[in-house]
């Protein structure tokens, strides 16, 4: 990578790239919150396997006065006079998308993975319908029908979940399920279940009882499309998917992925009916992010991710932490701190004190409500992206799995949080390893 073109970024090693040296001036006290966040993640080792951060390329275009466009509907269909150039923007998105990952239909345009999904139940659903979905203390995620949230009061809901001695989807138990139940609707992804699902099977299921597939890829999206975990897009109906977390985009953003006969009701359901306007800022980011994808260089980030969280899990194990279902096949993983008499929420804090932060999380048959929890949630994407190595990850496991070991242990505390410090000293928060050259071709 040539350095004038990391400097053209307003990018250099170890300096902050969300700076505004004017807020200083004319808002002092944002200035100064800023400023203690952009402290905050350069200074903490990041696990927390929903975050990432994103390229230069992608920052430039999120917040730039393309946000200020309202581009209300959709290509050659808006409200609003003026559109011509944002209509070349988001059919680009569009593409660059369907060419990524090879389907047939694609909506860039929802704000978040959620409105996504909840757009899709929408267009695929009436209320009362059933759903089979994976149990949110297993791995799941609210949105796939969780009673406290829309798509669990709207819906019948059905879940199905790991079993007690794999600590895996027990496909059988799917297919019992499906059988009984008969839902329109299995979906099948979650949001801390660290083993690559098996799509194929869940599609022979909803063949077997007439049933649609749904794919929420939506934490191992960036994997799926650099083509190093199996891809959801031949097995199902539907795909939804955030575009950060391993996808390394715009945090918030969403792409929604489906087969062309169900293109016009999914677009419909997302404007006009639960979104407004788009951001077309956030569109034409996630356009960049598309174009990135394609570069040798994500496929090579990509199959670092996925050392890099075997390293991370290999460091926990050998400090005798136990990690659910045994290990990981993605970027997730998901430790079981009950045999050190600690509570996730109690990990959780440790773990910050050190400078590492990851999240509570609930683990397979936990006894412990949400709010503590037995388990912490970790991830590898967003440290592979500052340019750690598996090295690196197998050191910080380690340490965590010291750390939960130890957890009255001061001494070890103060000389874990300078052993981190000293290797985060001078990490940009994205790595140049993993820019291309802008006069690289793409398959995008």
């Amino acid at each position: 990578m040539a350095p004038d073109y990391t400097r053209r970024l307003g990018f250099a090693s170890g300096e902050c790239y969300d700076r505004n040296d004017s807020l200083a001036i004319e808002d002092p006290e944002l200035a100064s919150l800023l400023q203690s966040e952009s402290r905050r993640q350069r200074e903490s080792v990041t696990l927390v396997a929903s975050e990432n951060f994103s390229s230069p390329r992608v920052r430039a275009l999120e917040g730039s006065l393309l946000g200020d466009k309202n581009a209300e509907g959709y290509p050659g269909k808006r409200c609003v006079a003026g559109c011509e150039h944002v209509d070349a923007i988001e059919a680009l998105a569009i593409a660059r998308l369907k060419a990524l990952f090879g389907c047939e239909h694609a909506n860039v345009q929802a704000m978040s993975a959620t409105i996504a999904n909840v757009a899709l139940l929408q267009a695929v659903l009436k209320p009362g319908d059933a759903i089979l979905s994976m149990r949110l203390a297993d791995g799941g995620h609210l949105s796939h029908g969780a009673p406290f949230h829309v798509s669990g009061q709207l819906y019948h809901v059905q879940h199905y979940g790991v079993s007690e001695t794999t600590e895996q989807i027990d496909m059988d138990r799917v297919r019992d399920i499906a059988a009984q139940v008969r839902p329109k609707l299995i979906i099948c992804g979650g949001s801390s279940y660290p083993r690559n699902i098996d799509y194929a099977a869940f599609a022979e299921v909803a063949k077997e009882t007439d049933a649609l597939i749904w794919a929420d890829i939506a934490h191992v999206a960036g994997l799926m499309a650099a083509r190093v975990v199996p891809s959801a897009v031949p097995h199902a109906h539907f795909v939804t998917s955030s575009t950060h977390k391993t996808w390394r985009g715009p945090r918030g953003g969403a792409v929604l992925m489906c087969r062309q006969e169900w293109g016009y009701a999914v677009d419909r359901a997302i404007f006009p009916g639960i979104q407004g306007a788009p951001k077309m800022d956030m569109i034409a980011a996630r356009a960049a992010l598309f174009k990135e994808t394609a570069e040798p260089e994500f496929v090579q980030y990509s199959k670092a991710v996925l050392e890099n969280a075997n390293a991370l899990a290999e460091g926990l194990l050998q400090e005798g932490v136990r990690l659910v279902s045994g290990g990981t096949d993605t970027h997730l993983l998901l430790a079981d701190v009950t045999r050190f008499g600690l509570s996730g929420l109690d990990a959780e804090r440790l773990l910050m004190e050190i400078g590492v932060t990851a999240n509570k999380n609930v683990i397979p048959f936990d006894k412990r409500p949400p709010s503590s929890s037995s388990g912490v949630r970790m991830g590898s994407a967003a440290m592979t992206t500052r340019g750690l190595g598996p090295s690196e990850f197998l050191r910080i496991g380690t340490m965590v799995g010291t750390l939960l070991r130890r957890p009255d242990n001061s001494a070890y505390r103060i000389r874990a949080k300078a052993d981190l410090a000293e290797m985060l000293e001078g990490l940009p928060l994205f790595s140049p390893r993993w820019l291309s050259a802008p006069s690289r071709s793409s398959r995008g």
